[in-house]
């Protein structure tokens, strides 16, 4: 048996902000304001990512190159990407803060594990800059983890697995197998993955299930189970080991993964 010593979580729609809303709203605003629309889902399909992969991924899509030439008259290149990006940072920047929140239980939960001394770190498809926002703001608000890593002076962001390396060598973990990946992306299950460590999903708050709270209160039962259940498929499409309802089922799991033998 190997003891779980560390928890990596993601932020936005697994620890913070619920639903993944404020990347989402971003990246649409940034895309309008440049004359080729983007669709919600379609940021969402890219979740996870890096910003600025985002970016490139969204340029990407057959509709926005057409909408793009019909506009300009010309293909859009790098020059594009980072004045998209600079947009989708401003828009950003002004929410931010609004959308620091953590997703109901997720303070208790991670306060437990840390009581127990199980190590928290986080990764995140934000930058360096826009966690300076999002961690203090937190941290208010009672979320308080012992490690952040961006993919700022890394090789890449996920779904490679350098921030999770990264993480276990600042928190001093030895073996993936001590470390238990938690995200509501599927870049996030795959950067699990690609680490070797066990890789859990989220469902409720996800960026995958891509509803409000309200939402979730207001659906009907039966819809809500289905939406859900195909959210799980997805994650364990993806190479999830666990996915979980909400965040409160984190330490029964962690108990149980414990006890397997190695």
């Amino acid at each position: 048996m190997k003891k779980i010593e560390c928890v990596i979580m993601d932020w936005a729609g697994t620890a913070v902000d619920y639903g993944c809303f404020a990347p989402v709203a971003a990246f649409v605003e940034s895309f309008k304001a440049i004359g080729a629309p983007v669709s919600a889902a379609e940021t969402r399909a890219h979740m996870g990512l890096t910003k600025i992969e985002e970016v490139r991924a969204l340029f990407a899509i057959d509709h926005v190159g057409a909408d793009f030439r019909a506009k300009y008259g010309r293909e859009w290149g790098e020059e594009d990407v980072q004045a998209c990006y600079k947009m989708f940072q401003d828009e950003l920047f002004r929410t931010l803060e609004d959308y620091s929140k953590p997703i109901t239980g997720v303070v208790d939960t991670i306060s437990m594990l840390r009581s127990q001394g199980i190590k928290v770190g986080s990764t995140t498809g934000y930058t360096r800059q826009m966690m300076d926002v999002v961690i203090p703001s937190a941290a208010k608000l009672g979320y308080v983890i012992d490690n952040c890593v961006t993919s700022d002076n890394l090789p890449g962001g996920r779904p490679k697995p350098y921030m999770i390396y990264q993480n276990m060598c600042e928190l001093d973990i030895a073996s993936p197998r001590s470390v238990v990946k938690v995200g509501d992306t599927i870049s996030d299950i795959k950067e699990g993955v690609n680490a070797g460590v066990w890789s859990v999903g989220v469902i409720l708050g996800s960026n995958e299930l891509a509803l409000t709270e309200e939402e979730v209160a207001s659906m009907p039962a039966e819809v809500l189970k289905a939406r859900m259940l195909d959210v799980r498929y997805r994650m364990y499409a993806a190479g999830a080991d666990y996915v979980i309802d909400d965040i409160t089922e984190l330490p029964m799991l962690i108990e149980s993964i414990g006890k397997i033998k190695n």
